[in-house]
């Protein structure tokens, strides 16, 4: 049967029109697209975690990740996000009032949920019942997730970050680690050496992100016998002193910035390859609220030096 010449014009320039948009969507463009953290033992961590000259730099999710349509602190942010690019997820952990772990960072739900009140004071069930929201306020169809299940999901894909709220006892958060078998898959994130040593004297095997400021804060750390190879440094908010970041190289420990805030600001007004530049100024995590920003910047450093990991696929 012969196909009248109008009718395949019209059918290659429907074609081609959608072939056009998918090539120029621009929303991922430079992004590497499905690429995983593929860590299965606890050793793989701490060597893709260890710093040397040709690490692998990578985007940290502040609070998941959150963009329109897609809520901080859930499950469908965090596989949205790790679509698209390797990813840390920092996300945050809170108890219910039946003593579940789930991931929220405030501890009301006004803010980010269909609900009201405080978290503590709702069951597991009963969070269950309510609806996320975006950054946009609107109500996504998304649930809160508990750390059970984001770490399930999250085994041979990404590695988490966990910021455990006050309130949170860190035996609970182990306990589920364990669990999970996810011991691969997660770093636990202190704000003191007395935090750091505390979680390293219960689970001696899990590494730690620990606030590193300057050269005292690592000799605290140090006196907890906290090893070289358990650590991520936290240097702040800030470009850290180029004396701390070689000081912290030369024990192998990699350096997360955090450029939420004022420093994705100053990328978003001079440029995204900013982010590219912090990276040779000697930060190794970028913890960021522009993850795809970022994430074009790091691609194309990644791919100009012609870095790789055998635990990026």
């Amino acid at each position: 049967m012969s196909i009248r010449p109008h009718f395949f014009f019209l059918f290659l320039s429907c074609v081609l029109l959608l072939s056009s948009c998918f090539r120029h969507s621009g929303d991922t463009e430079g992004l590497p697209v499905g690429k995983r953290i593929q860590l299965t033992t606890v050793e793989d961590l701490y060597q893709f975690l260890t710093y040397d000259d040709n690490r692998y730099p990578l985007v940290s999710l502040h609070r998941g990740g959150p963009t329109s349509g897609y809520p901080e602190n859930a499950l469908e942010t965090f596989a949205y996000n790790a679509g698209l690019q390797p990813v840390i997820v920092e996300c945050d952990v809170r108890l219910s009032k039946d003593s579940a772990l789930i991931l929220m960072h405030d501890n009301t739900l006004n803010r980010t949920t269909t609900g009201r009140g405080s978290v503590s004071e709702r069951t597991l069930a009963e969070l269950k019942k309510l609806r996320l929201l975006d950054n946009n306020k609107k109500i996504t169809p998304y649930k809160i997730p508990t750390l059970d299940e984001a770490l399930a999901w999250g085994k041979g894909k990404v590695i988490f970050t966990l910021d455990i709220k006050n309130d949170v006892p860190y035996e609970s958060v182990i306990n589920v680690i364990r669990q999970q078998r996810a011991e691969s898959s997660v770093v636990i994130i202190t704000y003191s050496a007395g935090q750091a040593g505390k979680v390293h004297n219960l689970a001696g095997d899990l590494m730690i992100s620990a606030s590193v400021k300057n050269l005292d804060d690592l000799a605290r750390l140090n006196e907890k016998d906290i090893p070289d190879n358990k650590l991520l440094a936290f240097v702040g908010t800030r470009e850290a002193d180029p004396e701390l970041t070689k000081v912290l190289h030369d024990h192998g420990i990699m350096c997360i910035l955090g450029t939420q805030g004022n420093l994705d600001r100053q990328a978003a007004k001079k440029g995204f390859q900013l982010y590219a530049s912090f990276i040779e100024r000697g930060a190794d995590i970028l913890s960021t609220n522009q993850p795809k920003e970022a994430g074009r910047a790091l691609n194309f450093y990644v791919k100009k030096r012609g870095i790789s990991s055998k635990f990026v696929q």
